[in-house]
């Protein structure tokens, strides 16, 4: 009896120990925009995209506090208008704005704009609505050309986060999982 009691109560406590093991991947932080797989990069959280949203991120502030948003949009091949309006569009939703640059890369053959800004972010609707004024705000965007449209990618809160994070949210935009 305990010949055989040893091999059963092995392969149990084996099957319990890989049934609990984490099984989850980096793979499981990846989430795809139009022709590009963006990864998730370490500490920030996926959200549940809402409207016109294709996918949605928190980028974490100082000791957990006050995140960055980081929104996804992508309207198809011609959609969601010229790179320099959307960068004038972006800009224009911070009152009092300073430090306001637009740089333009390529990276793998693929043009990325990136833009950014500082001030009173005018939270709200972007199309009109009611507004909430966030004083010592930042917004750090990227405009990527893809082959099927433009991928829009914009990220404000609070300017510390956003200074805090600024090598995370470039390297997940110019770093598409293949």
């Amino acid at each position: 009896m305990k010949k055989i009691l040893f091999p059963v109560v092995a392969v149990v406590a084996l099957g319990i120990l890989f049934s609990a093991a984490p099984t989850a991947s980096a793979a499981d932080d990846s989430f795809k925009v139009s022709e590009f797989t963006y990864q998730t990069p370490k500490g920030w959280t996926k959200g549940q995209p809402r409207g016109m949203r294709k996918a949605q991120l928190t980028a974490p502030g100082k000791d957990g506090k006050d995140g960055a948003e980081v929104t996804f949009f992508y309207f198809g091949e011609g959609g969601g208008g010229p790179v320099e309006d959307n960068v004038a569009r972006w800009i224009g939703q911070f009152k009092d704005q300073k430090n306001s640059k637009e740089e333009s890369k390529t990276v793998n053959g693929v043009k990325i704009t990136y833009v950014s800004t500082e001030g009173t972010f005018m939270s709200g609707p972007p199309f009109g609505g009611a507004k909430t004024p966030m004083s010592n705000s930042g917004l750090l965007g990227a405009i990527v050309e893809g082959k099927q449209g433009n991928v829009f990618i914009k990220m404000t809160g609070p300017l510390a986060t956003i200074k805090g994070v600024d090598a995370g949210f470039r390297g997940m935009v110019e770093n598409p999982v293949k």
